[in-house]
């Protein structure tokens, strides 16, 4: 729809409004495709303070346009890097709360942005295998979460079959009950609008439709119901100079096709 509709890619939009969530100064943990093409773009643009985070060890990581890694542990990662360190290292920067926000996705989120990437189905017999959680459970418990992920029905659910990196649980003070401090997930971003959650019910919210996306439209492509904030906003499309960097970075579109 988008692609027909635009001259950018859903991927595209996706990575611009993800870029945008993001504040110069800021630690971002950043793994390879949207979360680190969204990252480096901010850094690029308007947030020269930014210091992109790598799982596997990378703190400071600088790409070059063009380079972009195929993976966190790639060389390629290190270079005019401020400092390389083990993965265990870098998730004690987690746990003493040095990273602010964390690039997440999964094949599930729910109404309390609740991440599902290890099964769908009866966890007896599940339908899929999914990868699981990697790094995943640790930055969605010790730091704020992006959401970045393409809208469907399928994927945006009542309750996730599996919680594998926790939102706001089951909403209102239950993630803090349940011992998780700190984070939480700020903003859900998807080609169709841009999410927050309400300060009392935690619940997802929509605060932005992205251009030519009506309430009803976003409405049939999600699978519970959904709450609309007092002043909806519409999404500023991607402006030229921001599509510019963004394929000067992925000239061959890797990840933005």
């Amino acid at each position: 729809m988008l692609e027909k509709k635009h001259n950018y890619t859903a991927v595209e939009l996706l990575t611009i409004l993800s870029a945008r969530q993001l504040s110069d100064g800021q630690v971002v943990f950043a793994g390879v495709g949207i979360p680190l093409l969204a990252a480096t773009l901010a850094q690029r643009l308007r947030c020269p303070g930014l210091t992109i985070l790598f799982e596997g060890g990378v703190i400071g990581a600088f790409i070059e346009p063009g380079k972009l890694p195929p993976s966190t542990n790639d060389q390629r990662c290190t270079k005019r890097a401020n400092m390389v360190l083990g993965s265990a290292e870098v998730l004690l920067l987690l746990q003493r709360g040095y990273v602010d926000v964390g690039f997440m996705g999964g094949a599930q989120v729910d109404q309390y942005g609740n991440l599902n990437s290890s099964f769908i189905g009866d966890p007896a017999r599940p339908k899929t295998r999914l990868p699981g959680t990697g790094g995943g459970n640790d930055i969605a418990s010790l730091a704020q979460m992006i959401v970045a992920m393409k809208h469907e029905k399928r994927r945006f659910v009542e309750h996730v079959d599996f919680i594998t990196s926790p939102g706001y649980l089951r909403g209102g003070k239950t993630r803090r009950a349940s011992g998780l401090l700190a984070g939480g997930t700020f903003r859900v971003v998807t080609d169709l609008a841009v999410f927050g959650f309400e300060d009392e019910k935690r619940r997802m919210q929509v605060i932005s439709l992205n251009p030519g996306v009506t309430r009803e439209e976003l409405q049939d492509n999600t699978g519970f119901s959904l709450d609309f904030a007092p002043h909806l906003g519409v999404t500023e499309p991607p402006t030229d100079q921001e599509l510019g960097l963004l394929r000067e970075l992925d000239p061959e579109r890797l990840y933005t096709a």
